[in-house]
């Protein structure tokens, strides 16, 4: 059989056989590469009373007044290589990343990372999910 003809005349099917695989590939790759390790809300809520972690929403600024955790820091991702010596006196505790859908978090975490953050975690699914978690919800301007 002459592959090339087949590929040639099949295009179509061949392009979406190749998308649909890389949507299934992709959370897999995105948590290997991913130097934060996830966490739920529930473990999150653990971590905050049990440890006193911190958490920074590197989302946008309209995304962060339309609702963020509470006593969330707030420092947009495309701020954060600037601003990480906002955090340094946070280094001996847990730090967790959140946005509105977690995915900017695997950015922050490789940058805090790289200026000598040890506990790094990201909270899967975002802000989203703590809502979905019926957790509580502070609107506005922050911190």
């Amino acid at each position: 059989m002459d592959y090339w003809a087949f590929l040639q005349k099949n295009l179509f099917l061949v392009a979406i056989t190749v998308v649909s695989g890389g949507m299934l590939i992709w959370p897999l790759l995105t948590r290997l590469f991913n130097p934060g390790k996830g966490i739920s809300a529930q473990q999150l809520v653990h971590l905050i009373n049990r440890r006193d972690a911190v958490v920074v929403d590197v989302g946008e600024a309209a995304e962060y007044a339309a609702g963020h955790i509470p006593n969330a820091r707030h420092i947009p991702l495309a701020q954060l290589d600037a601003r990480v010596k906002e955090l340094e006196r946070y280094k001996n505790r847990p730090i967790v990343l959140t946005c509105r859908t977690g995915s900017r978090c695997a950015g922050a975490s490789a940058t805090l990372h790289k200026h000598g953050f040890g506990e790094v975690f990201s909270l899967s699914g975002g802000v989203g999910a703590w809502e979905q978690a019926t957790m509580p919800v502070e609107k506005g301007e922050g911190k």
